[in-house]
């Protein structure tokens, strides 16, 4: 390679559209990685994918950015019927299912150390899901999340409000934070979408799919979720539904809660260290409010390594796994992005050194983990949320038609899909 064409290739690095390639990695074992997301997470991965290629001489890590989790999800699955794709990836946990029922994902049972990783078992394949130790290991987590509450504390004080813990009082919360006029500010704010809603039918004491794999939506806890929303939005008016599809909506959210427009938000945790750091007063996040239990999914992303691969890529990709699962890297990437600590070893480390003790917003993500409730191990899943519960969402909350006619019609939908 001439100079011009690797200071190119490392100025397109740089972008994040792939890590710098120059003549030292000739000779070294090459795996691409396609990644899903921009901003601090996207300069953090790329910092880990640099030091792990500067760091040894066998492997190279070329990390290719692939717009958010659904634009990189299509991509794949186009690519990957072409026969085409990368080495590995990571997808949201709704997917992993799904792709291993078309045998397109490596089994990861037979690679050196891949059951002695240590990982937070709410966070892995074993716990994530109901059944997961069952099926082979396809998964390594990865950005793994949750949703939670922020509270803007100056305004909640001022408004004399207690962080709530039920619904009943978010509900209390949110009448006596909205405040209509010029300086018009909403008592509360959530994204109206599939992950916020599996949180609610958990929280109402029900499941999305039940244990012998029917598509229930909750039965009675997925209406109650629905209404929840409505009574929020339309009854009492005091949420605004953020505008907006998929993350345009959560990035609505953040920048209603970030300019003191929405002082109660529920959002994810992978944006704690974002919000903490852009906002002009005290941050603090708070467990989700329970209705009859607490419930939380957990969210985000795991590796997957595709199966097509030639071996010396798929060894380079696996050297790659199991460096960042490694527990410096583990807290490295937790700690500059937000995501909770995937290894068992990683949270000790923290702990033992007073990371939580500075940082109590962590340790709350962490600790909610003990409501976590596991994904089912369904192919169809992801379809479930894309193409019926989303849609029907957004059609019952912004137009506020009655919650059980919506999730009757998808529950038929499902069956038929299914």
């Amino acid at each position: 390679m001439n100079d011009r064409l690797g200071r190119r290739a490392c100025l397109l690095a740089t972008a994040g559209l792939l890590a710098c390639n120059t003549s030292a990695s000739v000779g070294r074992a090459h795996a691409t990685l396609w990644f899903c997301y921009g901003g601090k997470n996207r300069e953090v991965l790329l910092d880990l994918v640099g030091r792990f290629n500067r760091n040894q001489s066998k492997y190279v890590i070329d990390a290719v950015y692939q717009g958010d989790y659904f634009e990189c999800l299509a991509k794949l699955r186009t690519a990957l019927a072409a026969g085409l794709g990368p080495t590995f990836s990571h997808v949201v946990g709704e997917v992993l299912p799904y792709l291993s029922s078309t045998g397109v994902l490596e089994s990861l049972d037979e690679y050196p150390g891949a059951h002695s990783l240590g990982f937070v078992r709410e966070l892995a394949q074993a716990g994530a899901y109901v059944g997961g130790d069952k099926q082979p290991l396809f998964g390594i987590p990865f950005n793994r999340s949750t949703p939670i509450m922020y509270a803007n504390e100056p305004a909640l004080q001022e408004a004399g409000v207690s962080i709530p813990d039920t619904w009943d009082e978010l509900l209390g919360a949110a009448k006596k934070l909205y405040r209509p006029g010029n300086d018009m500010r909403w008592g509360f704010e959530v994204p109206i979408s599939w992950w916020f809603w599996v949180a609610l039918v958990g929280q109402s004491g029900g499941r999305v799919v039940e244990p012998d794999g029917t598509v229930s939506l909750g039965f009675d806890a997925g209406v109650h979720a629905v209404e929840f929303l409505q009574e929020l939005v339309h009854k009492h008016g005091v949420m605004r539904p953020p505008p907006g599809r998929d993350y345009n909506a959560w990035d609505a959210t953040n920048l209603d809660f970030l300019s003191a427009r929405a002082p109660l938000t529920w959002t994810s945790t992978a944006f704690l260290r974002y919000l903490e750091q852009n906002a002009k007063f005290p941050v603090r996040a708070c467990k989700l409010p329970r209705h009859v239990r607490y419930s939380v999914p957990t969210g985000g992303t795991l590796f997957v390594m595709l199966a097509h691969a030639k071996r010396a890529e798929k060894e380079a990709a696996w050297a790659f796994l199991r460096w960042m699962c490694e527990t410096d890297q583990t807290i490295d990437w937790a700690t500059r992005t937000g995501y909770l600590p995937v290894t068992e070893a990683a949270i000790e480390k923290l702990r033992k050194g007073g990371y939580y003790d500075k940082h109590p917003n962590d340790w709350v993500a962490y600790a909610q983990l003990k409501s976590a409730e596991p994904w089912p191990w369904a192919p169809h899943l992801f379809r479930v949320q894309r193409n019926i519960i989303d849609p029907r969402l957004e059609e019952a909350v912004l137009l506020n038609r009655p919650a059980r006619t919506v999730l009757d019609e998808a529950r038929r939908e499902a069956k038929e899909e299914g």
